[in-house]
């Protein structure tokens, strides 16, 4: 898509923004824009944290899972 179009449909998008009325809508638009303003978290993790979360996730892919409750268990009898 070429700049000329961009700013195209960044006008229409401006006027249509201007025009609209649904409290919803609005809010809904702005939790977008703030969104894509704000740092992925993933990006501030530490790296062993992120080693960590990959390897909770590795391990949950392979079935190395533990019920809640045993967990729960072993956790308040050690």
């Amino acid at each position: 898509m070429s700049t000329a179009e961009l700013n195209g449909i960044k006008l229409d998008l401006i006027g249509w923004i201007n025009q609209l009325t649904d409290a919803d809508l609005i809010q809904f638009l702005d939790g977008l824009r703030v969104s894509r303003e704000k740092n992925d978290w993933w990006e501030e993790l530490a790296t062993l944290q992120k080693k960590q979360i990959l390897a909770g996730i590795k391990d949950a892919d392979e079935g190395k899972l533990m019920d809640s409750n045993k967990f729960w268990n072993r956790l308040n009898n050690d």
